[in-house]
């Protein structure tokens, strides 16, 4: 039997859990920490689409929205075979705590260990800029823009 791979991230937030709900999915909050371009509509089977580097878009659909608790879409990147867009799911649950909101994102379907490691990679890269903005600070610019794999 083959082994489960996914990817898994926790990350504690400085925001109560609404705050990171708005910077997940209202399309100019997402560009403080993430992308170049954002069109998503966060609803049951509403666009998810994101150029995330400016060279890059990830392209799905949404399947859960829970406000200010958990956003679950399918993910993958336009002209990919490997990754193609919907062929993996992101779930990301927001528990909130005293002092802010742990955010907890699992990243599900990748097809093998070099793709787990790749999006690992690039979600604790992206969750790191999402904390700064969602504690009220600049991030700077991204160093992956440009970036194509």
């Amino acid at each position: 039997m083959q082994e489960a791979l996914f990817v898994r991230r926790e990350t504690h937030v400085s925001a109560p859990p609404a705050a990171v709900f708005a910077l997940l999915t209202d399309p100019e909050k997402i560009l403080r920490w993430m992308g170049t371009e954002a069109d998503v509509e966060p609803k049951p089977e509403g666009l998810y689409l994101v150029n995330v580097t400016g060279a890059r878009f990830a392209r799905g659909s949404f399947r859960e929205v829970v406000p200010v608790h958990r956003l679950a879409y399918s993910f993958g990147w336009d002209d990919s075979d490997v990754v193609p867009p919907g062929s993996s799911l992101v779930e990301i649950d927001l528990i909130e705590q005293p002092d802010g909101t742990l955010v907890r994102l699992t990243h599900s379907g990748l097809p093998n260990a070099e793709q787990c490691a790749g999006h690992a990679e690039g979600w604790a890269h992206y969750l790191d800029r999402l904390s700064e903005v969602a504690a009220g600070r600049d991030p700077g610019p991204d160093p992956w823009h440009g970036r194509t794999g």
